[in-house]
């Protein structure tokens, strides 16, 4: 036979293995542009506002004849209509919707709880796993974590049935100055100005006061530190009125306790959910505990903690999650069978 036929038939299992592996991705990159077009949808109309060409574009990263060809493929799908540039979603798209924003939100929640990645990584994260997972994954996802209500950024997380909790919170460029506030809310797009945030070290349930505005600077604080955003930043830091454990007068951080001090578990932060809630109250940090300090590294994190005659080592940011009352020396021992919370 002919070398160059030889060739040619050698060549013919790897062409069609080749072309095989392109039509999958094919299918795999439609899939996701659909998903994350409905997700984008969604995410518009549950903040009052429509959908267009022009913002599914930005979102997507797609060019004009991409965009259009996706929105008509939507239509003939029956998941949105159109209402000139504009889309909203169908009862049917909205359901499709619910689920993706489930699944990334859940996702958030295991990659910040569980998987310990920095804030600022979680949602890119989300948006790579989240279209592979089918709707018995996400069921097995949200028992692992305790069935959390909201991800690590405040969003609410839909339950099963496709419940959504409607947003909460007032951007901190409408907050009445000098009033406390508790973060509910940190918007994590755009990624810019997401980035701000985390690197000021603003995180949710933080409570803290407008000091000083101008139209180039919010000053916000929380006691100790002052936070400066440019208002278009700002914006993205949603607050709400201080209630709770939290705006109980005497009440503490457990990571801020002096080495010694003892003090009485009151509760958890409510931002604290999922697997870190969980793993707290399993290892003894529930309403009536006795804690303290005990030992600190020399970089002061992780620290050593005493509770129910035992010793934790916690990191910073999941020992803040914790509040407590510190304790007078003759304190007597709290009742049997506190709640917790």
């Amino acid at each position: 036979m002919d070398t160059t036929l030889l060739i040619l038939v050698a060549a013919i299992p790897l062409a069609w293995a080749a072309y095989r592996w392109h039509q999958r991705q094919t299918h795999v990159r439609s899939r996701r542009d659909l998903e994350d077009a409905l997700k984008h949808l969604f995410e518009q109309e549950y903040r009052g506002r429509r959908a267009s060409l022009s913002s599914l574009a930005g979102v997507l990263r797609l060019g004009g004849h991409a965009v259009v060809t996706l929105a008509g493929r939507m239509q003939a799908q029956g998941l949105v209509v159109a209402h000139g540039q504009e889309f909203t979603l169908t009862p049917e798209g909205e359901t499709l919707a619910l689920q993706i924003v489930r699944a990334h939100r859940l996702l958030e929640r295991y990659f910040a709880d569980e998987a310990r990645l920095p804030l600022g990584q979680v949602h890119a994260e989300a948006e790579r796993r989240e279209h592979g997972l089918t709707p018995e994954d996400v069921d097995r996802l949200s028992a692992a974590l305790g069935h959390p209500v909201v991800d690590p950024h405040g969003d609410p997380i839909p339950t099963r049935d496709g419940v959504l909790a409607p947003p909460s919170g007032t951007p901190a460029t409408a907050w009445p100055a000098h009033t406390l506030g508790r973060i509910v809310h940190l918007e994590d797009e755009p990624e810019i100005s997401f980035a701000q945030i985390v690197a000021e070290g603003l995180r949710l349930g933080q409570r803290v006061r407008i000091v000083a505005s101008t139209p180039e600077r919010l000053v916000l604080s929380d006691g100790e530190h002052e936070f400066r955003l440019a208002p278009a930043v700002a914006a993205n830091v949603f607050l709400a009125p201080d209630t709770g454990l939290e705006a109980e007068a005497g009440l503490r951080r457990l990571s801020d306790l002096p080495t010694g001090e003892r003090a009485e578990v009151v509760g958890l932060d409510e931002s604290c959910q999922g697997f870190s809630r969980r793993r707290l109250m399993d290892l003894g940090f529930t309403a009536g505990a006795r804690t303290r300090p005990f030992l600190e590294t020399f970089a002061s994190d992780p620290r050593a903690y005493e509770v129910r005659g035992t010793l934790i080592a916690l990191r910073r940011d999941l020992a803040a999650q914790v509040l407590v009352r510190p304790m007078a020396a003759d304190t007597p021992p709290a009742a049997k069978g506190a709640a917790s919370r």
